[in-house]
């Protein structure tokens, strides 16, 4: 049985559990004109059966999910001859996936002899034996279930203090799923990264001035230095980073002013939609926008006032990458000063201030808190941006402050070092999770300041 299967059988006795757990509390009180006998709505009673003949059977479901390849394997490779139960780790893992794909009818590397037919088979035939087993457990679970808490309802029952509690139950487990989720990336990168500093100094990878992660793999190979220095890493994407915010604070932020406190209702209904359309414009188009248009006009305006402008530069990356960012600038300061009570414009108009005059004094300070969380999610937006920097600004970790010369950042060194088939018992590849870890620091970082900030002022004005 599939599980889309198990699953509409269990949501179809939930429903009809909701129906019969209404219609007993109604029965039990003489009906509905005599509702007021009951503790709590009908609706409620009908929740409470319907919730305990979902949870249960919904958790038996996951559990089972997560457990039953691992069973399965289990008892496929306990089944094998005692030589193949002899391999290798690899090897038993290369002979495992290749039992799996013939088993799903995907493509295996090699021939499939007599035995691992059996095998496939073999997995087919547990697989289906499991749905089955789940179905008749699933089913029975979420029957019993209800049918118990169908039996726990009287007119005194409890039932909406009781559905309550189970729906702040899930919100809880809900909320501490993200935070373990969130503890476990932490947690999964900086293992990573600890290896990697094992094998490579933090000083010379905090501090070294050569990037070049290619290690050699005999130790007779030449051209494979191994300099894991991530200076010109941070430095490029300090560099494209700064240009993009160059671009898109002054911007974002006036254009927020303009649609806030001076267009007519006409101009922002057009103006406010079409920067959301900008906004959800693909990274890969500015990419392409930034490779093919502006990247060259650099170089051309560039070479026509005497300077040398690679083709790639991390000014045409900047610039492109403010331009996408603008909209989120706009958007989050739009939201900041529209926020601001009107009595506050309202009294230093009253005092005889100007429109600019009130905004400068009154309505921007009391909408820095906002402002600077846009800020703030915006250059976080510029670190963590890849696809603009890989086609405008190149792939060379270059140590330089010259805009017009290409440079990487952090993350497009991330994606390469961990592009294609990868072991990862290499500095070279553990690599990008120190890198990674680098960047969750700067994040962090940046966060806490943000929040820093807005304490500061946001008192001023409570």
């Amino acid at each position: 049985m599939e599980l889309i299967t198990i699953i509409l059988a269990i949501v179809a006795l939930m429903l009809a559990s909701f129906f019969a757990g209404r219609a007993r509390s109604l029965r039990l009180v003489g009906g509905p004109r005599k509702i007021l006998r009951l503790h709590s709505l009908p609706g409620y009673y009908g929740y409470f059966t319907a919730l305990w003949c979902l949870l249960p059977a919904s958790l038996l479901v996951m559990v089972w999910v997560y457990l039953e390849p691992r069973v399965i394997v289990a008892l496929v490779m306990d089944g094998l001859p005692q030589a193949h139960q002899a391999l290798s780790e690899g090897e038993v893992n290369l002979l495992l996936g290749n039992i799996i794909n013939l088993a799903t009818g995907d493509a295996i590397s090699g021939n499939a002899d007599a035995i691992m037919q059996a095998a496939a088979e073999r997995f087919n035939q547990l697989t289906i034996d499991s749905r089955k087993i789940l179905a008749v457990f699933a089913i029975s679970v979420a029957a019993l279930s209800a049918i118990v808490s169908w039996r726990r309802i009287t007119p005194d029952f409890r039932a909406r203090n009781r559905v309550e509690q189970i729906i702040s139950a899930v919100l809880i487990l809900a909320s501490s799923i993200a935070i373990l989720t969130t503890i476990g990336i932490v947690l999964s990168v900086l293992f990573e990264a600890i290896r990697f500093f094992r094998e490579v100094s933090a000083i010379d990878f905090l501090f070294g001035l050569e990037w070049s992660p290619q290690t050699a793999i005999r130790s007779d190979q030449v051209g494979s230095s191994g300099s894991f220095g991530a200076v010109p890493l941070f430095t490029g994407t300090l560099l494209i980073t700064a240009i993009a915010m160059i671009v898109a604070v002054p911007v974002g932020l006036m254009t927020a002013i303009y649609l806030s406190e001076y267009s007519s209702s006409r101009i922002r209904a057009v103006a406010k939609p079409l920067l959301e359309v900008l906004a959800g414009i693909p990274t890969v188009v500015y990419g392409f926008f930034a490779a093919l248009t502006v990247a060259p006009a650099i170089r051309t305006m560039g070479e026509s006032l005497g300077f040398a402008v690679a083709s790639e530069s991390a000014l045409a990356a900047g610039l492109v990458m403010g331009i996408m960012i603008i909209p989120l600038v706009s958007s989050l300061s739009d939201d900041a000063i529209n926020a601001v009570p009107s009595a506050m414009r309202d009294g230093a108009l009253g005092l005889g201030s100007t429109l600019s005059e009130t905004i400068k004094m009154v309505i921007l300070p009391a909408a820095l808190p906002g402002i600077v969380g846009g800020i703030l999610l915006a250059v976080s937006r510029a670190i963590g941006e890849t696809m603009i920097v890989v086609m405008a600004a190149g792939l060379a970790a270059n140590l330089t402050a010259n805009p017009f010369e290409a440079v990487t950042t952090v993350t497009v060194q991330i994606v390469t070092l961990l592009i294609g088939d990868q072991e990862f018992d290499s500095a070279k590849t553990l690599a990008a999770f120190a890198l990674g870890l680098m960047l969750f620091v700067v994040t962090l970082a940046l966060n806490v300041l943000g929040i820093q900030v807005v304490r500061k002022y946001r008192e001023q004005y409570e």
